[in-house]
């Protein structure tokens, strides 16, 4: 029996292990079910009502000696009065900076953290940054200890030949990171390279505005083996990103692993993940007093400004590299392995082995 127990008390609806495989998921959820499933570990999610294997309703289970609570600190308490011998750790996936919502939580747990002696296990050194400096604030950083283990990917994933479509860009992330911005420089791009055409599909916990723009086909929520199967073939996973930093960067991780190459901006853990300065681009003060601008009008009223933009030249960067990629300069990427789930997973077993 496993003492190890994964809590999740913010998913939208239960996941488990079929679930990451043939429906559309979050890459928090997916991260968490593959290192439960590799370590043989319980989870619990707030909305499950019926035991499916080890993922199981909240409750007690008998044995646990450490719990593992994703994303949200306002759950410790609840979860201690249920498990209070058990050794605590908070999965962090988001942005956390000293004032913002999600720091003013995890401020907000101070007792409960520094009574437990909590480890929040971080998914990148950019993110950890963060946590690190609101711990600071909170006069917590000699008594709450930091961590970084990378979200895994599948170790299914790798190049297999496929063709590659020069015509074909993927846009695979949630609508909010950045695709209107996306979908105003893929205008741009295919007034000057017509053939060009852009697939867009999403994880599914956030909608999109399915805009008619020439060259975009819109998937909607996918299950990320459709995900994949069109990142094999596209030319690079085009997602220009500024507007909401990744923490990880999943995306980018299994693109790369499939042979794919990336096109983004450096905001966020994007270069600590893809370590090439040919697929990251710098974020400019232009790009960034346009987003400001336009950011909160619907892509069908952004039309207007987009090609105002594209006049004065706003969109050229991509234009330039997606015409070297298709010309030839495209960059050979593969799986890393730090990223690797054997990797991943024995980082959380020592993690957890050094805490009994």
């Amino acid at each position: 029996m496993s003492s190890i127990l994964f809590w999740d008390p913010s998913c939208l609806r239960p996941y488990d292990t079929r679930t990451v495989q043939n429906e559309a998921i979050g890459g928090s959820e997916s991260s968490l079910s593959r290192v439960a499933d590799a370590l043989d570990a319980y989870v619990i999610q707030h909305n499950r009502t019926q035991v499916e294997g080890r993922y199981c309703p909240p409750g007690v289970i008998p044995g646990i000696t450490h719990v593992v609570v994703s994303r949200d600190p306002r759950a410790l308490p609840a979860v201690r009065a249920l498990y209070p011998d058990a050794r605590f750790h908070l999965w962090m996936h988001d942005q956390i900076h000293p004032g913002s919502t999600r720091g003013r939580r995890l401020a907000n747990t101070a007792d409960v953290l520094r009574e437990l002696s909590v480890t929040i296990v971080c998914v990148s050194d950019t993110q950890r940054r963060g946590v690190e400096a609101t711990l600071q604030r909170m006069d917590l950083g000699d008594r709450v200890h930091t961590r970084t283990i990378y979200n895994p990917i599948d170790s299914a994933l790798a190049p297999d030949g496929s063709p590659v479509d020069r015509d074909k860009l993927v846009f695979f992330s949630s609508p909010n990171k950045g695709l209107k911005y996306t979908l105003d420089a893929f205008r741009a791009m295919r007034r000057q390279l017509p053939t060009l055409r852009l697939l867009v599909g999403n994880p599914g916990y956030k909608t999109d505005t399915s805009a008619r723009i020439e060259g975009v086909t819109w998937l909607g929520p996918q299950p990320q083996a459709r995900m994949h199967a069109e990142v094999r073939s596209a030319l690079c996973t085009f997602c220009p990103n500024f507007v909401i930093p990744e923490t990880f960067g999943l995306v980018f991780a299994e693109s790369m692993a499939l042979g794919t190459p990336v096109l983004t901006h450096d905001c966020g853990a994007a270069s600590e993940v893809i370590g090439d300065r040919a697929m990251v681009l710098p974020v400019t003060r232009w790009q960034r007093a346009y987003e400001r601008a336009f950011g909160k009008l619907s892509s069908r009223v952004r039309s207007g400004p987009a090609r105002m933009a594209a006049r004065m030249g706003l969109f050229d960067v991509y234009i330039e590299r997606i015409r070297a990629w298709r010309d030839g300069g495209r960059p050979h990427v593969g799986p890393d392995p730090r990223f690797a789930l054997a990797t991943v997973a024995e980082q959380w077993r020592a993690l957890l082995g050094s805490s009994r």
